[in-house]
């Protein structure tokens, strides 16, 4: 049996997902499976799949698509390995990453259930690195995790698998924020460990999960309504969940939604003035929100 079973979802990502294969096959460490489960693609994806000779590659394919979560959960549910990487179509390993990854977890307690390492932020059409993420917590890490998703990226990340087996798969009702569900679920469970180096390539383009307000809009509220109590025990942060998902409708073109996301951040965290900036933005309309929203964005180089 394979130490490590190496899932890949994809769907539709064909031009990406030649290279992510390609970067598993390349890892230092030798000892696993790749599952490419395919959410009913009509592209190319599954000739690229073919187009491997190597006999650990294993290719599903959906009918009707399913989604994101469930397509990686049907990839867990088939892996045979002791540890479980998770790749995105559109990411890429460096060579170390398993090797560094799974050497760390053999050599920790069975108490720790999950390891991360730093990323690169590459744009996708000029091949530059924009930016780069670097571990910064590790043990128990539940009071992190509240404050934000210092994880990341599943394509950081190697787990355990009987950690899939205590706290469950991911939450295929999740759009957007199904990883940081996951994470916070392995942390009440588990500790959590990180290689400091960046192993991994995040491609920034204009068709992840991320840059889409609908699915971050439908994954805030989902992720917000489980973890209620949670997060309410620190109403400064839970304030700022808010103010989020305020922005995102407001960016989606619902400024009323908006306008009511950002009354629960103010009665949340009163103190905060950025929550009375975004809500008297958003009494200009939708177009100009996201014009100024822009333009300050652009002076600060945050987010705001």
């Amino acid at each position: 049996m394979p130490k490590v079973s190496v899932v890949i979802p994809t769907c539709n990502r064909a031009h990406f997902l030649h290279a992510a294969i390609e970067s598993v096959l390349k890892q230092t460490f030798q000892d696993f499976e790749v599952i490419v489960v395919d959410d009913a693609s009509t592209d190319e994806t599954a000739d690229v799949v073919r187009g491997f000779s190597d006999a650990r590659i294993r290719y599903l394919r959906h009918e009707t698509n399913k989604g994101q979560g469930a397509t990686r959960n049907d990839g867990i549910k088939q892996a045979a390995g002791d540890y479980v990487a998770l790749l995105d179509d559109d990411d890429e390993w460096l060579a170390e990453k398993l090797g560094r990854q799974v050497a760390l977890l053999e050599n920790s307690s069975p108490n720790v259930g999950l390891i991360y390492s730093g990323f690169c932020q590459i744009d996708a059409s000029t091949k530059r690195v924009v930016g780069h993420v670097i571990p910064e917590k590790r043990g128990q890490a539940i009071e992190d995790l509240r404050l934000k998703n210092w994880i990341g990226t599943c394509s950081t990340v190697l787990v355990r698998r009987v950690c899939f087996e205590k706290v469950g798969l991911f939450d295929e009702k999740l759009a957007s924020a199904a990883d940081y569900d996951m994470w916070i679920r392995v942390a009440k469970n588990y500790e959590i460990d990180y290689v400091p180096e960046l192993l991994v390539f995040y491609t920034v383009h204009g068709n992840r999960i991320s840059t889409n307000h609908e699915s971050l809009i439908r994954g805030l509220e989902g992720l917000l309504k489980k973890h209620a109590p949670y997060f309410a025990l620190n109403s400064k942060n839970y304030g700022r969940r808010y103010s989020s998902l305020g922005t995102n409708y407001c960016f989606n073109g619902n400024t009323k939604k908006g306008r009511k996301a950002f009354l629960q951040a103010i009665k949340l965290y009163p103190f905060e003035l950025r929550h009375y900036y975004n809500l008297c933005l958003s009494l200009l309309g939708a177009n100009k929100f996201r014009r100024l929203k822009a333009i300050r964005r652009g002076h600060l180089g945050q987010n705001q």
